[in-house]
C-alpha cells in the first residue's frame, strides 16, 4: 500500500482537485493522509465530508497547531500505514495511473534494500514534462550525484520507503516555519 501524504495549511479550496485525481486512480491500493497544519479555513469540514462519502480508499485527517510544513510532515510520518509514502502538496494532483505505476516499479525494485525509494518525472497540466529528464529510463542514482553532480534540475515526484521517513525526520528549529 502507498500513503499519499498531504500537508496543508488554509488550502480548503485546493484540496478538491487533488481528491478528484485520487478518485480517478486506476489502483485504489492507497490511503490519503491529510495533516492540517493549523488551518483556520474549512479544511476540517471539507475532509470530514470527503471521508463520509468515500468508499474506494481510506482518508485519514490529523490536525496540529501551525508549525510549518516540515512539522506537519513529521507528524504525518508517524501516521503513515503504507510501505511507501508519496508527499503530494494540496495544490498538486496525480495522473490517473500514478499509484499503479508506483506499484509496478516497486514490485520490480522493492527487494533492493539499497534503494530508499523511487523518483518519477512530473508534468504540467498540458502533459509537458517539467524540469530535466533523467539520462535514461529506470536511471539509478543517489541524490547528490543526480541533483548536484549531474545537475538534473526541476521538480520530481518522490516516493519514499516509509520506514526511512520515520527514521530520518526533518529537523525542527525554534521559530522556523520551513
Amino acid at each position: 500500500m502507498v500513503t499519499i501524504l498531504t500537508p496543508t495549511y488554509n488550502r480548503c479550496k485546493l484540496l478538491p482537485a487533488l481528491y478528484e485525481s485520487l478518485k480517478r486512480q486506476t489502483s485504489k491500493n492507497f490511503e490519503w493522509l491529510i495533516v492540517d497544519d493549523g488551518s483556520s479555513d474549512d479544511t476540517k469540514k471539507l475532509v470530514e465530508t470527503l471521508k463520509d462519502s468515500e468508499e474506494d480508499f481510506k482518508i485519514k485527517y490529523v490536525y496540529k497547531e501551525n508549525g510549518g510544513k516540515h512539522t506537519a510532515l513529521n507528524i504525518g510520518f508517524d501516521c503513515c500505514e503504507g510501505e511507501l509514502t508519496a508527499i503530494v502538496d494540496s495544490d498538486d494532483y496525480l495522473v490517473d495511473n500514478a499509484v499503479e505505476t508506483i506499484e509496478k516499479y516497486w514490485a520490480k525494485y522493492s527487494s533492493d534494500v539499497s534503494l530508499c525509494g523511487l523518483v518519477f518525472l512530473r508534468e504540467d497540466k498540458d502533459g509537458n514534462i517539467t524540469g530535466q529528464k533523467f539520462p535514461g529510463d529506470e536511471y539509478r542514482s543517489n541524490y547528490i550525484d543526480c541533483r548536484i553532480n549531474e545537475g538534473i534540475k526541476g521538480d520530481k515526484f518522490e516516493v519514499f520507503r516509509t520506514e526511512h521517513l520515520k527514521q530520518y525526520r526533518f529537523p525542527v528549529f525554534k521559530g522556523e516555519r520551513f
